[in-house]
């Protein structure tokens, strides 16, 4: 089977990579390792000053992906507003899962780890590792919100918060 795919990704190309969410493809180079040619996606997180070299060929298979469509952005919204499922589970395997989520790169799932994690002002306090679980989604979910509806992180975040809010009311 031949990998068609292989070109579907282009530099300045922004991807969701999903051990670390959004980056950016800033080239695409060829390297020798091992005697083996090798064609590498360079891919910077800015945010997180990290640049990743990916093989080309691996990118689909390690669940690499473009940006979410502007459906799929709404769909995670919609999302958001649901009512927070917490299982009756014992922290450390809910935790599991909220960490599988957030590493999915599935937009939809981050959106379902925010939604359980979050907490008004009312509510009761977050322990530390739930308080970084869901940093870490609402952050994930900010970045590509702001990338897809073309870069305003801060406007992302605004839109993220509002819809919380609003679900609280």
């Amino acid at each position: 089977m031949t990998n068609m795919k292989k070109n579907e990704f282009r530099p300045n190309d922004y991807v969701v990579y999903p051990a670390h969410g959004v980056g950016q493809i800033v080239s695409i180079e060829k390297q020798e390792i091992a005697g083996i040619q090798l064609e590498l996606f360079v891919i910077s997180f800015e945010k997180d000053k990290m640049t990743l070299r990916v093989p080309t060929h691996k990118a689909t298979e390690i669940g690499m992906r473009s940006l979410s469509s502007p459906d799929v952005v709404t769909k995670a919204m919609t999302t958001l507003k649901g009512k927070a499922r917490v299982k009756r589970a014992m922290w450390s395997r809910r935790a599991q899962e909220y960490e599988q989520k957030i590493n999915s790169g599935d937009l939809i799932a981050i959106a379902e780890v925010v939604r359980d994690l979050h907490r008004n002002d009312d509510q009761r306090e977050q322990s530390y590792s739930e308080r970084q679980l869901y940093e870490a989604a609402l952050e994930r979910l900010t970045r590509e919100v702001a990338a897809v509806s073309g870069g305003d992180e801060m406007a992302a975040a605004k839109q993220v918060g509002d819809v919380l809010v609003s679900r609280a009311a």
